[in-house]
């Protein structure tokens, strides 16, 4: 649903749009929507986005945001990830609220998956935490 001046949508580079969807049905079953040959899109997946043709690649290293995955069992998760073909580039860590793993898809962007709870008032403190970690 689309609501005023929410989030809506996330673009991401790609530069194998194939694998980059492939990678995404296998680990988390999405659905795409192609746009030509230099665009496919997903939707209902908590947040609308699409991948677009391109030699580039978001990570947190790059000042990229980080979009980060729910998970209700972190450890299946990372599992399925790995199955599918994504690389784990830090491994479980914990963090106020939580428990946490990055990795970076076959185009080499950059996610995370997070298990816990969401409490209003740690949300300024793991920022700060997360802050401090790199």
């Amino acid at each position: 649903m689309n609501q005023h001046e929410k989030l809506n949508y996330v673009e991401f580079p790609s530069s194998d749009l194939k694998a980059t969807k492939q990678f995404f049905i296998d680990a988390f079953a999405w659905e795409f929507t192609d746009y030509g040959p230099e665009y496919t899109a997903f939707d209902h997946q908590g947040l609308y986005g699409g991948f677009y043709q391109a030699p580039l690649s978001s990570i947190t290293e790059s000042g990229a945001a980080l979009l980060v995955f729910y998970s209700a069992d972190l450890e299946a998760t990372m599992e399925k990830v790995k199955s599918a073909g994504g690389l784990i580039s830090k491994a479980i860590f914990s963090f106020p609220g939580g428990r946490r793993f990055h990795f970076n898809e076959p185009s080499g962007n950059e996610l995370a998956v997070w298990c816990g709870q969401i409490n209003e008032s740690i949300i300024p403190l793991t920022a700060s935490y997360l802050a401090r970690l790199k």
